[in-house]
């Protein structure tokens, strides 16, 4: 028999296969030796009261053996080494990777250009960021395989799911080496330790079955004939002629969208939120969300965090919040200070961190309401669809100056800022090139840091003891999405004015998070494929 139960469980009965068995048999009156095999469908954490709960759907298997092939739809990918039409792939990360994937299965070769390294070499430019304050423009954690989902915590938490299947994202994700929790955890995630390989392993698929991936190649422009994209030109003088091209760069690529705006390529200003990156000691996180001075205990995983609040008339929340996690430096080219989160599968650091952003609109800085630093010559050599990419660069510049000059954070105590107080010496980090104490509350705008106060307190209200000194800031979490949204029709995916071309994902400004964006890949792959076979 197959029984599938809903059950509302402490922690510990949760833990593992065993304790959930006893809590089967509980609930059934079979025996212990009749339940074959336990398999979870879903599993979520409710800390909304003192006592916490673990809330799990099971398939129980009773005198009945579990079936292996059922678990989750393999996947089979075509040979498409001589297929007669290709589709080039600018970048590589999920919008991009999840597009060939995509185009594999529905027999069209796909050829991927990424400006960066492959996914392994990327780590040893990423380490120089923090050992030696030197950023590689190409090869960050930004740019590179993957893109800038590779090294960070991995997040497959989406509500974008009416434009596709999560369920089936997820299922590639698992067919790839990813871990089974993520068919059924609530908020699941792979960690910064295990996607590079599962990043891996998704282009050996793509290569094997016939698909081209070229590292170190940077898209230059777009071979256009009658208002049709047919390829792309490359920095390094090798063109690649196309049946359709995909424009998947990620929200960092600004050279792209400069290219895109200078020949008259419709594109437009799109709001972004920017603020910082805040890091409590996770335990602290752990006894507020847990309701406990003891924290997590034995059974239950680090914390998280979400909130959303108005201050100041303007949206403010938590963004990408990383339990367990480390604060990186996320620049993509010098003069740059951006910072970011990422943590590992087991989300086993003593820190936690989020971004805590607020909305800026476009009209913010057309209006002057937020000054962007833009100067004369910039609004003359732009138009102003680029005006929020510059305001973004100015804040990161002047970041970069309050840093040092160096990839070193400025920082302040969170109560300091509040208070409009310098912060006299800083905690303990995870922020590995080092913490330089400095009044944010001074040199960021004035609009943000009015609604950072005001949605600091809102969210100690919601969670007391989250508003301390214990918190320290770290300058500036400015890359949440893209400042630039690269129009394309709403029915057939291609840009409003040039046939072929396909923007896609989060850089042209149609996706938020690994999952969305690698919906948004499949679903411009389904297209050209409707128009090519």
């Amino acid at each position: 028999m197959i029984q599938e139960l809903h059950l509302r469980i402490l922690p510990a009965e949760a833990a593992n296969e065993d304790t959930l068995r006893t809590a089967v048999c509980r609930e059934t009156g079979a025996t212990a030796e009749s339940v074959k095999a336990v398999r979870i469908l879903k599993r979520s954490i409710d800390a909304r009261q003192r006592t916490v709960f673990v809330n799990i759907t099971l398939r129980a298997f009773i005198n009945e053996e579990e079936p292996q092939d059922d678990i989750f739809r393999k996947i089979e990918y075509k040979d498409v080494t001589a297929a007669s039409k290709s589709v080039v792939i600018v970048g590589a990360g999920p919008a991009g990777l999840f597009a060939a994937l995509r185009l594999v299965e529905l027999g069209l070769k796909p050829v991927i250009i990424e400006r960066g390294k492959n996914v392994h070499d990327r780590k040893k430019d990423i380490a120089l960021i923090s050992r030696e304050h030197s950023i590689n423009p190409e090869s960050n954690y930004c740019f590179g395989e993957g893109g800038a989902g590779a090294y960070s915590d991995g997040k497959l938490y989406t509500r974008s799911k009416k434009r596709g299947s999560v369920e089936r994202v997820l299922n590639i994700f698992h067919q790839h080496g990813a871990g089974a929790s993520i068919l059924y955890d609530a908020h699941p995630h792979i960690g910064t330790d295990k996607l590079p390989g599962i990043i891996e392993n998704m282009r050996e698929q793509i290569t094997g079955s016939g698909g081209e991936v070229h590292f170190e190649t940077c898209m230059e422009s777009l071979i256009i004939k009658d208002r049709t994209v047919k390829g792309v030109k490359t920095r390094c003088g090798k063109d690649f002629p196309a049946s359709a091209v995909i424009l998947a760069t990620g929200h960092s690529a600004r050279d792209v969208y400069r290219y895109l705006s200078s020949v008259k390529i419709a594109v437009e200003a799109k709001g972004i939120a920017v603020g910082i990156r805040l890091e409590h000691p996770q335990q602290l996180i752990d006894q507020i969300r847990y309701h406990s001075k003891e924290g997590r205990g034995d059974h239950l995983p680090a914390a998280e965090y979400r909130f959303v609040t108005q201050a100041g008339g303007r949206g403010v929340y938590s963004f990408c919040m990383c339990p367990g996690g480390y604060v990186v430096p996320a620049a993509s080219d010098r003069e740059q200070l951006v910072v970011n989160g990422m943590s590992s599968s087991t989300r086993g650091s003593r820190w936690a961190n989020a971004g805590i952003v607020v909305e800026v609109s476009p009209g913010d800085i057309l209006s002057g309401k937020i000054k962007s630093g833009i100067t004369g010559e910039e609004k003359d050599a732009y138009g102003k669809e680029l005006h929020v990419m510059t305001f973004q660069e100015q804040l990161e510049r002047v970041c970069w100056l309050n840093g040092g000059m160096k990839q070193t954070a400025p920082s302040q105590r969170m109560v300091d800022f509040v208070n409009k107080k310098n912060s006299s010496d800083l905690p303990a980090s995870s922020y590995a090139p080092g913490l330089l104490a400095s009044p944010l509350h001074f040199w960021m705008p004035e609009p943000i840091v009015k609604s950072l106060r005001e949605g600091f307190r809102s969210f100690d209200k919601v969670s007391g003891g989250f508003l301390t000194n214990d918190a320290v800031m770290i300058g500036v979490e400015s890359r949440t999405s893209s400042p630039v949204r690269i129009l394309r029709d709403r029915e057939s995916m291609q840009h409003i004015e040039l046939k072929g071309l396909y923007p896609c994902g989060e850089g042209a400004g149609y996706a938020g998070g690994i999952v969305s964006a690698a919906i948004d890949g499949e679903n411009c792959a389904e297209k050209i494929a409707s128009i090519l076979t």
